[in-house]
């Protein structure tokens, strides 16, 4: 079932509607019916944009071998791991975070999920032995893969749609442009007792969906309203057996507004460094992104003109971190045109 890891225990007896402004938690194993699971994640979506997945399937051994060859990597010594960079979208980078004065508390590696882009990129990453790090890479890849195609086939079946599968098609076809980044925060320059830093600052995902895993160090939080309807930054604690799911740009769009692309960022610790990967589910680039037919009614006019993928990651790239560029591609109200 859905539950609240920030509600008090006082608050167990609340409505739904109560527990729902905290983080959903959502128990992939539960004995309930699909239905039910559906439904579950449909809600945290659709009120948050984001849960936590428990019991979600993915052996620990693969994240954890990921977390070994990314920590070794990032234990080298500046000019062997800037080997691997510049990032151009992918490779090695450190603290600039695009071409636009975006700047953050961390170094990171970005890759194309794509094996043989995966192995390439690991001869500068692990010079030792590429296939170490390719193959942990690879491992993780395709058991988040998994985990992301199961949560998308259960929205596609919550929200109705004809084909369940609609969302999930798109990133496993074979041109998919899915990557996973993997970030470093080392222990923030603010020193003890001072105000954690920004490790990477306010933004939402541009991709369909965002499958993340940390290891035991807070700094993730995501914008929600507050009690008074306020947006509120809250703190989303650490749980390395844990997967935190969220939507992006494109599901929003997709689901023409119904499902919230969640906007976020983490603080660096002061004390200890925290490591991360990403996965982010992505559609081939000349996929096209419109409003699914069973999003569109007269009640629910279109929201977003069609576009590309590669149409909005350019425009994604032109832009600052915190834009939210989807309004961008809002529909603009005189234009008229189809509305179901």
């Amino acid at each position: 079932m859905v539950a609240d890891s920030t509600a008090a225990p006082a608050c167990q007896d609340m409505p739904p509607s109560v527990l729902s402004l905290g983080i959903p938690t959502i128990d992939m194993s539960a004995p309930v019916e699909r239905a039910e699971l559906s439904r579950q994640m449909v809600e945290a979506f659709a009120e948050r944009g984001f849960f936590k997945a428990v019991n979600h399937g993915v052996p620990p051994q693969v994240a954890t071998r990921l977390d070994a060859a990314s920590a070794a990597f990032f234990a080298q010594p500046a000019p062997e791991k800037q080997a691997a960079g510049p990032p151009d979208p992918l490779g090695y980078g450190s603290r600039t975070i695009g071409s636009h004065g975006d700047v953050g508390e961390l170094e990171y590696l970005i890759l194309h999920t794509d094996p043989e882009a995966v192995a390439r990129k690991a001869k500068a990453i692990d010079r030792e032995d590429p296939s170490r790090f390719s193959e942990a890479v690879n491992e993780y890849v395709q058991a988040v893969r998994h985990l992301a195609c199961q949560i998308l086939d259960l929205l596609g079946e919550g929200l109705g749609l004809r084909d369940p599968s609609s969302f999930s098609k798109l990133i496993t076809a074979t041109d998919s442009d899915s990557l996973v980044r993997i970030n470093h925060y080392p222990p923030s320059a603010a020193g003890d007792g001072a105000a954690s830093s920004v490790g990477f600052g306010e933004h939402s995902d541009p991709q369909i969906l965002s499958v993340l895993r940390a290891n035991q160090v807070d700094g993730l939080q995501v914008l929600l309203p507050d009690a008074r309807g306020d947006d509120a930054w809250v703190r989303v604690p650490a749980d390395p057996a844990a997967f935190f799911i969220n939507v992006g740009d494109l599901l929003q769009a997709l689901t023409n507004g119904r499902l919230v692309s969640i906007r976020h960022r983490v603080m660096a610790s002061t004390t200890e460094p925290r490591l991360s990967a990403i996965y982010f589910a992505a559609p081939a680039l000349h996929a096209n992104i419109s409003a699914l037919p069973e999003m569109v009614t007269a009640d629910a006019p279109r929201q977003y003109r069609p576009f590309t993928w590669e149409e909005y990651k350019k425009t994604m790239y032109s832009l600052r971190l915190s834009h939210s560029r989807l309004d961008l591609f809002n529909v603009v109200a005189d234009e008229g045109g189809d509305q179901e």
